[in-house]
Formats: C-alpha cells, structure tokens, sequence
C-alpha cells in the first residue's frame, strides 16, 4: 500500500512524510477518525514508506524487496492485531491473516462489519482478547528480520478487554529500539486512558466532499444531481461512497418503503400499520440500520425544501418528486424531535432490540410528530 493509492488526506500523508524526513518517527501513535476514512490503510502505507529501501520524498518505491512483501502484507517484520470471533478460549488475530489479507487487498476501507461478515460470523462481537497480548509481546521481543523498523498495527483498539490492555502498558512505554507502535481506531475514547497517554495522536480527517465527487467523476459517469446525492450520504466516508454505489437498487427499494412508511404512518390505520412494521421489522439489521439512515437524510432533505433552501436539497429525481408535497410536513417544530427518534431508534436496533417493537413504537411518535402545526 502506497500514499499514492489512498484517496485523499493530503495534508495527513505531508505530515507523516516530515516525520520520517526529520527522523521524528513517533514509537506508538494512534491514527483515529471516522469509519472509512482511510485510517488503514494509511497506517500501512506509512509503515511500508519507513521501510522502503528506495523510497522518494514523496511515497515508497513499490518496487524493492520490502515494498513487494508490504504490497502482500506478507513482511515478516510487519504484524497485526485486529479483533476476532472467539471460536476457543486462546483465540488470537494470527488464526485469521489469511482472511486480514485477503479482505484488505481488496477493499483497504473495509469496515468492522464486513471484517465480522468475511469471518462468518455476523451474529457474534468480535474483540481483541487476553490470549493476544503473549503473542504480541513475544513478536516484540524478537529481532527484525530484514528491515530497519519492526512495525505493529492495531487496528480497532477499543476492542480490546482490559486484562489485554493492561499486558500492554510496559511495552508500549518502553518498546525494543526500532519498533513502531500504530494504533487505528475510530471510538478513541474507549480505549483505556493509560493506553491513550502513551501514544502520539493522530487524527484523520473525513474525506472533502470535492475529493469525493473528483473520485466518481473518475470513475463513474454519474449525473451531477446523482454524484450529489451519493457524496451527501457518504458524509466523507470512502466506505460509505462504496456502500452507496453499490446499493443503488436496495436505496430504490428502501425509499419506496420510506414512502410507504411515511404515508401509512399518518393516516395510521391499524391494520395497515401493522402490516409495514412488520415488513420492515423482517428486514435483517443492517437492512434496518439503512432505512433509518435513509429516513434521516430524507427529513433534512425535506426541511431544506420547506424553508425554501431547494439548492441545499440533495435529491434524486423520485425522492424529489415526493418531497415537493411531502416536505411540508418537515418544518420547524418537529425536525429535531423527529431526528432524535429515528436516532434512537437506530441505536435500540444496534444493541439487537427487538424490531417490531421498536419500529411500531417509531410509527406511533412519528404520527404524533406529523400532527404538530408549524408554528
């Protein structure tokens, strides 16, 4: 992995090139931010540039002996640690570098859903559990094989229990020489204070909206009001881009419902009610999770309508089309009410609420919030 494959962050591959340049390679740094941001894979690609035996001012050669083991994140001075399913009591992350390898070479951005997916096991956590932390600590001990820096990437730290977190603290203060520590985490704040004081941060910023849209303009030949509306969901996430591309079908059928939901919602009659919670409820819960998430971009989408901010509204053609009559249902007095319980409604489904009750009680709310006047 190069900085050069890695859309973006322009400002953050500057900074991290100085740091080599001037011989300021911090031994444990915590690269953090949002999901998809590109975290990953510019931890990997930092390490790779420390190493490259060619390397230019401004990326890794590619093309050396160390460079083509890092493109296969095959180096045997290049380790990971990374949350599994616990499958038996010393379960540990190099049970699954086959799988770690082969979902990053081909998606870089991937996110802890897809890495719980690819392990097939969607219904289970993963976490980082105390069998790892003798692992990492005998990987540490040892020499580097072939090149200057032995570098250990962790990625979601927060995964990790505290009896692992606590076998970590002595190394982290006070590593072996030449040994690069990079955290990657995207929930910074639930990793243990002591943990976090003895790294250097680094935060990640989400991708720009113009980086975004020059991406699809690349590579895809969407309309201006469709690289919009995808750009507007992905909310500076490369990740959420990829979802939303490859889901154009499933958002057609998601809005439909939306419409469906929306309109059985206000007349409310029981029956009919029933019958859409119900369907919705039968959705798996990422399948929820997306619907939701639809439903919140499409109210703010409808209030820019209602105040009369049309150029601010993102829309396709059919989500238009509704919302020239829908949006006056969206206006000041309900907003607010009506995104804090879309949110929580999310967030009851996240922690596996049951969703014919969550979904039927967000009916009943939502019905109450379309009744309010707009003033």
């Amino acid at each position: 992995m190069r900085f050069g494959d890695i859309i973006g962050q322009d400002k953050i591959k500057e900074h991290l090139l100085k740091t080599v340049k001037n011989n300021k390679v911090s031994h444990a740094q915590l690269f953090f931010g949002k999901e998809g941001v590109g975290k990953l894979a510019l931890a990997v690609a930092y390490a790779q540039y420390i190493n490259c035996e060619n390397r230019t001012e401004t990326d890794s050669c590619g093309e050396c002996p160390s460079c083509k083991k890092y493109e296969k994140l095959v180096h045997p001075d290049l380790h990971f640690v990374f949350p599994v399913v616990k499958v038996r009591p010393d379960s540990i992350s190099d049970d699954h570098l086959a799988e770690w390898r082969e979902i990053f070479l081909k998606n870089p951005y991937f996110t802890y859903n897809e890495w719980v997916a690819h392990l097939g096991n969607e219904t289970k956590q993963a976490g980082i559990f105390v069998h790892e932390s003798s692992n990492i600590l005998k990987k540490i001990s040892l020499s580097t094989y072939e090149s200057e820096y032995k570098t250990m990437i962790f990625w979601l730290p927060e995964k990790m229990n505290l009896d692992t977190a606590n076998k970590l603290l002595k190394i982290l203060e006070e590593p072996p020489p030449k040994t690069l520590f990079i955290l990657v985490s995207e929930e910074p704040e639930s990793i243990i204070t002591t943990i976090r004081s003895r790294t250097q941060p680094v935060k990640i910023p989400r991708l720009s909206d113009d980086v975004l849209t020059g991406y699809l303009e690349k590579n895809y030949s969407f309309s201006d009001k469709e690289k919009r509306t995808i750009v507007s969901f992905a909310q500076g996430s490369f990740s959420r881009l990829n979802k939303a591309i490859e889901d154009t079908d499933e958002n057609k059928q998601l809005f439909d419902l939306f419409v469906r939901f929306m309109r059985t919602v206000y007349t409310f009659k029981i029956e009919e009610v029933n019958n859409i919670t119900t369907e919705i409820s039968k959705l798996n819960r990422e399948q929820i999770k997306r619907f939701l998430m639809l439903s919140l971009r499409l109210f703010r989408e409808n209030f820019m309508l209602n105040i009369g901010e049309e150029p601010l509204a993102i829309l396709t053609e059919d989500e238009y089309n509704f919302s020239s009559k829908f949006s006056k249902f969206i206006h000041h007095n309900n907003i607010e009410d009506l995104k804090k319980e879309f949110e929580k409604a999310y967030e009851d489904i996240s922690r596996n609420g049951q969703a014919v009750v969550i979904i039927y009680d967000l009916a009943i709310k939502v019905n109450i919030l379309f009744r309010r006047k707009p003033w």
